[in-house]
């Protein structure tokens, strides 16, 4: 049997990215074999594919982290799923296929009401989400919190969780033409990327508690944030979007300006300060499955809402999918469809 897929062969530009077919061996014992017929986009697959994500495999390999699809064999030892059962799952790369051999421990029964788009919409970004506000971020009721990037996926469904637990939320989006989006996911307030961000967030916080960000853009808003949380508060960052190559290409003289000019905290002034800042790469959670399937279950249990999907692609146009999504301009979740 054939698949289709897309593997970078050389890491550092889209032009790396290369479809290729290929032959599809049976499934191990502990796996499942999936038609894959969704797959959500990453900024962790830009990353990837561009040479820049340090958990990337150094042997050509097959992007993607989220897929949702039809089970179409089951391995001798697995007990969970059946031929024809629909599902959504996660990997550890290797979702930009046609199919895929699955640990069925990675992979969950996709909701009733769901489609596939949906399933893939799902995994990654909500339990980025998650884990930053409940495991690391401690949510408490009545909190306030900032979320950047907050009409992407992540930060779309940061409110609907930090809303569980009645938090004031703003959003930090990057234009105007996300401003319906975040009022319609119910945000309590919105600020616009700009030179009097810092000045902007004193303003909305009004003498409120600042007591939880959700920050994946770096550069001055990383620090600026920080300055204004408050005491006992935590600064959770998973991302640095402004290292994203703008090009079809990496520029290294821009790379590297990034670079030196990251933010640095100072450990004493934290300990003075009475803040925290935690960072997190969601991938590692894939070497610790009952870890992973704790936090999945406790994600499940609150029953939230489908994301918002921006865009859809054909597999066939998934490059440029790609370039649209690293320009940063998308709203919630880009999906490849692959049915």
């Amino acid at each position: 049997m054939q698949r289709e897929v897309y593997r970078v062969i050389q890491p550092g530009s889209l032009s790396g990215l290369k479809r290729r077919s290929e032959s599809f061996e049976q499934p191990k014992d502990n796996e499942i074999s999936v038609r894959i017929r969704a797959i959500g986009l990453n900024f962790a697959d830009v990353f990837s594919v561009y040479g820049m994500y340090s958990a990337t495999p150094k042997e050509p390999f097959i992007p993607g982290l989220e897929f949702a699809g039809t089970v179409i064999e089951v391995g001798n030892d697995c007990k969970t799923f059946r031929k024809g059962d629909e599902i959504f799952g996660t990997t550890r790369f290797g979702a930009y296929a046609t199919h895929i051999n699955i640990d069925e421990r990675y992979v969950f029964p996709l909701p009733k009401d769901w489609s596939h788009r949906a399933g893939a919409a799902y995994p990654v970004q909500a339990l980025t989400a998650y884990y930053a506000l409940h495991v690391l971020g401690d949510l408490q009721s009545k909190q306030t919190i900032l979320v950047h990037s907050a009409a992407g996926g992540v930060g779309l469904y940061a409110n609907q969780i930090a809303k569980k637990q009645n938090a004031y939320t703003i959003a930090l989006i990057g234009s105007e033409a996300k401003i319906k989006t975040i009022q319609d996911a119910g945000y309590d307030d919105f600020i616009i990327r700009g030179p009097n961000f810092r000045k902007d967030l004193e303003e909305k916080l009004n003498g409120k508690r600042l007591d939880l960000v959700l920050e994946c853009t770096g550069g001055r808003y990383f620090s600026d944030s920080f300055d204004l949380l408050s005491p006992m508060g935590r600064l959770i960052t998973y991302g640095s979007a402004n290292f994203t190559p703008r090009s079809s290409s990496r520029n290294w003289i821009h790379l590297a300006f990034q670079y030196l000019n990251r933010p640095k905290i100072d450990p004493l002034a934290m300990i003075s300060a009475n803040k925290s800042v935690m960072g997190f790469n969601l991938i590692w959670l894939w070497n610790e499955i009952d870890v992973l399937q704790k936090h999945f279950n406790a994600l499940n249990a609150l029953k939230l809402y489908q994301q918002v999907i921006g865009d859809t692609f054909s597999f066939e146009n998934l490059p440029e999918a790609l370039k649209k999504f690293k320009n940063g301009n998308t709203i919630g979740k880009i999906i490849i469809d692959v049915s």
